[in-house]
């Protein structure tokens, strides 16, 4: 290693980094105990209203035997949560995840206690009544609030305050369903907008102890076990055709969802009637058929291990998707994953019955993921979450194959995701492309001037402006020195307000007097060029001096925004130039190996 490259590392060093873990390893055992009262009042609730029992039994709210009475439950949810949502706190409306996103993004990682204790509560009764949502929306924000609550309690940054509440919100799905790999990477895609040991770290640890913490509560094991053939070679087919139909059903979804929510916009009645309205529709979709009610894990597990005849699948498929658009749409609280798998099964479990090339259990898993992935805008997530939640090794590589089918028609079609959508409608675009910032990648050594004409600091302000900022000035500024280290820069706007502020004897001070009662802004040889780059804009410099050390002010060179410009034409030059190296042998078969470049 060269002397000078002792400071370049493949990470930047935190040393915070242990104590923002040991912080999220509690969250994470904090977010499984919210999952599992979750869970519990989901029960509890639905026992209440379809059963008129007090009891946290897990049991289906289409075991009821209210007959068209069942039609009234979901309004009576609706109406209270949204009485809630209007005199508790109207963060509560929506599905959680794009909530969590705008505090990330725009309100510096800050949730309140309001959300922490209301966000389930409303969950429990909107999904006990009969909503036909999961569990997964609201512990994700009841999670990230725990960690936000949690990080405001201590002296963070609001970097470090962001890492903390991502790590609550992907332990508490973690502990939901059991993927911790799956809920990392849905950090990665969708929260956390950076990939930094800083960030990731402490967000997996706290997945790992809720994926450890949550077998005390919910046991061992997948939630859906399976295990399909291996897929032939013309299964390839298949994963297309389920990709294109995956996306194509997920931007169907996400169009509808948001033309209700328009459609209710227009209606003369205060936000918080319109989840009764939503779960007016909700119960007239569960009468109908009532396996589309609630969060349908069980339902979900039917369709995977094929326990569901053709026309129950279409009609689960068709009610669940309408009740879901319209109570999403309505602003009430709910998830969005458990449906988007209930709805990608019922799209595959329709399909298994022509697709060729696999086990026809094969496609209710893969449109599932699909169709997943396509919504949210994460295919890795889907996956890997497909896979944790059945544990299907067959079935990796048509996960792979439809998935990523299924994102790219979806990136086409459309221009945001169902969970950014909301937070444009808000006035605040998310842009969630993200590469290695050209200025992050580069060091100052890298990009400074080495030689640099440099001005004594005995040196008059009076023999400054005459000598350096007369008709023949040929630099915009120049370093101080005095005995070798830097005390300053001057220019010639700090010499001509001192000119003109002053006495004229002022202009007699040595520069080094003057620079005395400042206090020095200087860049170091091992800093990045993104560090550089917010000081200068701070400060609102044009250039600094590098120094050795801040101990002995030893000038080494100068660094500009010139220099930090320089960077991003590279990286245009990456981005925008078209090159090619080698061209098809023609006529004689001689070849030419010199480049030809055609410019962006």
């Amino acid at each position: 290693m060269h002397p000078d490259d002792s400071h370049k590392r493949d990470f930047s060093a935190n040393a915070r980094l242990p104590g923002i873990s040991m912080l999220a390893a509690v969250i994470g055992a904090l977010a499984t105990l919210a999952a599992f009262v979750l869970l519990s009042l989901i029960h509890w609730f639905t026992n209440l209203f379809f059963f008129g029992q007090f009891s946290f039994a897990d049991r289906s709210p289409a075991l009821n035997t209210l007959g068209p009475w069942v039609i009234v439950v979901p309004v009576a949810g609706g109406l209270i949560v949204g009485m809630m949502a209007r005199f508790g706190s109207e963060k509560i409306r929506g599905h959680g995840i794009p909530e969590a996103i705008e505090a990330i993004l725009f309100g510096k990682s800050k949730m309140s206690p309001k959300v922490a204790m209301l966000k389930p509560l409303s969950s429990g009764i909107v999904i006990g009544s009969g909503g036909p949502f999961g569990a997964e929306g609201p512990i994700i924000m009841t999670g990230g609030a725990l960690g936000s609550l949690l990080a405001q309690c201590v002296r963070v940054t609001s970097a470090e305050r962001k890492t903390l509440l991502v790590a609550g919100a992907a332990a508490g799905m973690t502990a939901v369903f059991g993927t911790p790999v799956a809920a990392v990477l849905l950090a990665v895609e969708l929260l956390l907008f950076e990939w930094r040991p800083r960030s990731f770290l402490p967000v997996a640890l706290a997945c790992a102890v809720a994926g450890f913490a949550r077998t005390v509560f919910f046991g061992t094991g997948p939630l859906f076990p399976t295990q399909t053939l291996p897929p032939q070679g013309a299964a390839l087919f298949s994963c297309l055709v389920a990709g294109l139909l995956a996306g194509a059903l997920a931007s169907g979804l996400s169009a509808a969802l948001y033309k209700v929510e328009d459609l209710f916009g227009r209606l003369p009645l205060h936000w918080s009637w319109w989840p009764a309205i939503g779960g007016l529709v909700v119960g007239i979709g569960g009468f109908i058929e009532p396996r589309a009610l609630g969060v349908g894990y069980d339902v979900i597990g039917d369709l995977l291990h094929q326990h569901i005849v053709l026309q129950i699948a279409i009609a689960i498929l068709v009610v669940k998707a309408v009740i879901w658009v319209v109570a999403l749409g309505s602003g009430t609280s709910g998830g969005v994953l458990a449906p988007l798998l209930m709805l990608g099964a019922g799209l595959g479990s329709v399909l298994s019955h022509v697709l060729p090339g696999s086990d026809p259990a094969l496609w209710p898993l893969v449109c599932m993921a699909a169709t997943l992935g396509a919504t949210l805008g994460a295919p890795l997530t889907a996956i890997v979450f497909a896979f944790g939640l059945t544990h299907d090794t067959n079935a990796l590589l048509p996960l792979l194959t439809a998935t990523l089918v299924a994102h790219g028609f979806a990136t086409v079609v459309m221009k945001r995701s169902i969970m950014t959508e909301k937070i444009a409608r808000r006035g605040y675009h998310i842009y969630r492309e993200y590469g290695v910032d050209p200025l992050e990648r580069h060091y100052v050594d890298e990009v400074m001037t080495r030689n640099v004409d440099t001005i004594d600091a005995g040196v008059t302000v009076r023999e400054a402006l005459a000598r350096y900022f007369g008709p023949a000035q040929q630099r915009r500024a120049w370093p101080v020195l005095r005995d070798g280290a830097v005390l300053g820069v001057v220019d010639r706007a700090l010499l001509d307000a001192v000119r003109a502020s002053a006495a004229n004897e002022a202009l007699d001070t040595p520069l080094g007097a003057l620079l005395a009662q400042r206090s020095p802004d200087m860049a170091l040889p091992e800093e990045t060029c993104r560090q550089i780059a917010t000081r200068l804009a701070i400060h609102g410099l044009e250039r600094l001096p590098v120094v050795a050390d801040r101990d002995s002010r030893r000038l080494v060179g100068i660094v500009s925004r010139s220099d930090l410009v320089k960077l991003s034409l590279s990286h245009f030059e990456e981005e925008h130039k078209k090159e090619r190296f080698r061209r098809i042998p023609m006529g004689n078969g001689k070849r030419r190996f010199h480049p030809v470049r055609k410019a962006g």
